[in-house]
């Protein structure tokens, strides 16, 4: 809204054509999500206390987790809200990325939301069914993937790209709307398994989306592009805003999300910031980056899925709770400790993720 603002105020003035670079307004798109979340966060917290939106902690995990109880629930509505207002504000809207990105991460927010009202107000700590989660899940899923295959005009835009050949890339044709899918359903559910501890999910969220904005930005550029040998792909640069905002959001969430909590996103931020993550990455055509960049929530994932095996196939269990998080907890832990280990581990992940790119 403000891009086309300054776009006619430069008839006049051309020192609003500043606003015209994607960096200028990734900047701004930072600052004004940030912004947002500071000052509407302390209100945010204080009606969710007032209408008793507490945390519901599992009887079967870490009995440490019991003092959280009570905690404000549903953050995640801030960091959405502050996400939605920075894009609509800096980006382009003329921008099917723009748009398809900003579906995706609302249409996950709200699914996480009805689970999250069920939790709370019936008191059911699995809150939405397995199965209707998915179905709703898929049905975002599957219709951000088909717009956009549908949108795609160059073979770059649906081939997959393995980032450690340098001219290597698999054409998928219309297989690439299940490989959309599975990339935004699956990061989905993978960052809301990582979202166990205060702050564990939400910094390398941040650390995360700021690195598929560099990507973005240098995918959408010609010579950037022709430079690192990766594909290019007309608009993706637009996506810097929504990164920027991802970040910035995030980062004001961290605020009041850091040890000891004062809120928890919950799966309305969870499920929606994963999505987000994803969908991002598959317009970029950096699906393999995104899994290295976001290995924590990959072993967080991996983790529950090789317990739930290991105890059907055999009756034992690998890690002594699932995710991997209250493995460590469980082994005497501090939850600090495993909070700030796991977020240093994301840095040398994002670095090696971002390395990748000049290694073609």
């Amino acid at each position: 809204m403000l891009f086309w603002l300054t776009n006619y105020l430069a008839q006049f003035n051309s020192d609003f054509t500043v606003f015209e670079y994607l960096t200028v307004r990734g900047i701004l798109g930072i600052l004004t999500a940030l912004l947002i979340s500071l000052l509407i966060g302390p209100y945010v917290i204080k009606k969710l206390n007032y209408h008793q939106i507490g945390q519901v902690i599992r009887s079967d995990g870490p009995q440490s987790h019991l003092v959280k109880a009570g905690t404000p629930t549903m953050g995640g509505a801030l960091i959405l809200i502050s996400i939605v207002i920075s894009s609509l504000l800096w980006s382009d809207l003329t921008s099917t990325y723009v748009w398809v990105v900003i579906f995706v991460t609302v249409g996950f927010g709200v699914i996480g939301w009805v689970d999250d009202y069920r939790k709370i107000f019936e008191q059911n700590p699995k809150g939405l069914s397995p199965g209707w989660k998915y179905f709703w899940q898929s049905v975002v899923g599957f219709a951000a993937a088909c717009v956009l295959y549908w949108h795609a005009v160059t073979p770059a835009e649906t081939e997959f790209i393995i980032p450690f050949f340098k001219d290597f890339a698999l054409e998928l044709g219309a297989f690439y709307i299940f490989v959309a899918y599975f990339f935004i359903v699956g990061f989905s559910n993978a960052v809301n398994l990582t979202d166990g501890l205060d702050g564990l999910a939400i910094l390398p969220t941040v650390m995360v989306a700021s690195a598929l904005g560099i990507i973005c930005y240098l995918v959408g550029n010609v010579q950037f592009s022709a430079y690192l040998n990766i594909p290019y792909i007309a608009g993706t640069g637009e996506l810097v805003i929504f990164c920027g905002a991802i970040a910035g959001a995030g980062l004001g969430f961290l605020w009041f999300n850091t040890y000891p909590a004062q809120i928890f996103m919950g799966d309305v931020g969870a499920l929606a910031l994963g999505a987000a993550l994803g969908a991002v990455a598959v317009i970029a055509r950096h699906e393999i980056v995104l899994v290295i960049m976001g290995g924590i929530f990959v072993m967080e994932t991996l983790s529950v899925i090789l317990q739930v095996a290991s105890f059907k196939l055999t009756g034992r269990r690998i890690f002594r709770m699932a995710p991997l998080h209250h493995h460590f907890e469980l082994k005497g832990w501090p939850e600090p400790r495993v909070i700030v280990r796991f977020w240093i581990i994301t840095i040398i992940l994002v670095l090696f993720g971002l390395g990748t790119l000049k290694l073609r």
